[in-house]
């Protein structure tokens, strides 16, 4: 008889080895590799003769294509994320930092169902059943048709739900707790987050259940455990916020059924979490109109306009290399824009420290930030604040022309109707006419920038 070897898998990229190796040359990580049977885990031989398949029915591409059935949760900010709410016989996939609020939002949205009428089932593979009612307590979320559970066996979480009616929402926390008996591995392991949300998922599928599986996110900000459970599911949401700051963003990253663009702001309170229908306000409550290195950047956020403030701060090194430091934009970014304003603009800043910073805690991820950055780093080099009802937003070329960008007319209507007189923007013609009232001062290169600034020191 042949002797059973085993092989080794990468707990973060799923690579095989058929010896141990200090680093994965799949990832580049260090120590994640872990021994696991090879009848069980990636790459497995079934070792018995494959049965016959039974034949499927194929149907036509054109035809009448039916909206996927959805159930609103009632939280408006989470329906906003999931396309308007969630999709029957779908899979979603929640990451977040440990303590972020994920199964704060998780329980709220279950009592919100639950009192709409569906049927919701809650297991906990991290917690006992007295301490999540505690916490449901504490939120004001005591709900009947709350089913709770704290169990990490799939085999009878499935048996339970087989043996009563399917629950129109099926919380799992977390996916790295639940081990099935189909995969000989320690559980949290590549092989069982894998069969076991396999599991899931196919029953989802089968009885149009909604499963929400929680997953740990690692130090990098990526949910730990193999990237091919991302693929699996239907959508992948991403929980985020500073521990200093009370907010919260739920962000979308994948999603077969709405955008991927779209977030979803809370506020963290005793009492749970709250919606932020108004998300430049909680950005902009603590502006200090008067400092200079402060410039109001209008963002868009898929359909969601927010205004947010970009803080930058320049003063003279007294280091061989200057200082670069950055939070909530792109450090590469940072230097494209410096690089632009020392060669296009004559604004020397290779002696400087740079500071910059997105207030609130805010992370920006599109282009459209770069004239706010030059505005703010220019402001603070000359020492001039920059008009406080101001915004400005536009791309910026490495030849130090500018760029438009998308949803202009609705980026300056987020601005009129907080109070905002003037735009610093990259706009066409059209969208300068719709400008919603505000005197708009069309940007076409950098240098444009760069000199209304330094006249406004002049005039000081």
């Amino acid at each position: 008889m042949a002797k059973n070897k085993s092989q080794f898998v990468c707990q973060s990229c799923g690579s095989t080895y058929p010896r141990w190796n200090g680093k994965c040359d799949g990832c580049g990580e260090w120590n994640t590799l872990v021994e696991e049977n090879p009848s069980t885990g990636i790459g497995a031989n079934p070792g018995r003769q494959m049965r016959k398949g039974t034949p499927v029915q194929l149907v036509s591409l054109a035809g009448e294509s039916e909206q996927a059935p959805r159930i609103a949760s009632g939280i408006a900010e989470l329906d906003r994320v999931t396309g308007g709410g969630f999709v029957k016989g779908s899979a979603l996939l929640v990451g977040g930092d440990p303590g972020i609020g994920k199964s704060t939002l998780l329980m709220q949205a279950s009592a919100a169902l639950a009192k709409q009428g569906h049927k919701v089932v809650y297991v906990s593979g991290e917690e006992a059943v007295a301490q999540i009612r505690m916490r449901a307590l504490r939120l004001d979320a005591i709900e009947a048709n709350v089913g709770l559970a704290a169990e990490t066996s799939v085999e009878n979480i499935l048996a339970t739900l087989e043996g009563d009616e399917p629950p129109a929402l099926l919380i799992l926390d977390s996916i790295q707790t639940l081990w099935t008996e189909l995969a000989d591995s320690a559980p949290g392991t590549v092989t069982q987050v894998r069969t076991a949300a396999q599991a899931m998922i196919r029953y989802a599928k089968k009885h149009g259940t909604c499963v929400v599986l929680v997953g740990h996110v690692t130090k990098e900000g990526q949910i730990a455990g193999p990237r091919v459970v991302e693929h699996m599911v239907d959508a992948v949401l991403y929980f985020e916020g500073e521990g200093a700051h009370n907010y919260r963003i739920l962000r979308t990253v994948k999603n077969r059924f709405g955008p991927t663009d779209e977030i979803g702001v809370f506020e963290m309170s005793g009492k749970g979490l709250k919606e932020v229908t108004n998300p430049s306000e909680l950005f902009l409550g603590e502006r200090n109109e008067a400092s200079p290195g402060a410039a109001v950047f209008a963002g868009m956020e898929g359909t969601r306009p927010v205004l947010v403030e970009i803080q930058a701060l320049v003063v003279q090194s007294t280091l061989g290399t200057p200082r670069r430091a950055v939070v909530g934009w792109d450090n590469s970014r940072l230097s494209m824009v410096l690089a632009v304003l020392e060669a296009h603009c004559g604004v020397k800043l290779g002696g400087y420290d740079v500071y910059l910073n997105v207030a609130g805690g805010y992370r920006i991820q599109e282009p459209a930030a770069d004239i706010a950055v030059a505005a703010a780093l220019v402001s603070s080099l000359c020492g001039v604040a920059l008009p406080a009802d101001a915004v400005f937003f536009g791309e910026v070329s490495l030849s130090g022309t500018t760029r438009p960008v998308a949803h202009g007319t609705q980026r300056m209507k987020e601005a009129g109707k907080l109070g905002f007189a003037q735009a610093f923007a990259t706009i066409d013609d059209k969208e300068k006419s719709a400008s919603e009232g505000l005197s708009v001062t069309r940007i076409k290169e950098l240098t444009q920038l760069a000199a209304n600034i330094a006249a406004r020191k002049e005039n000081a």
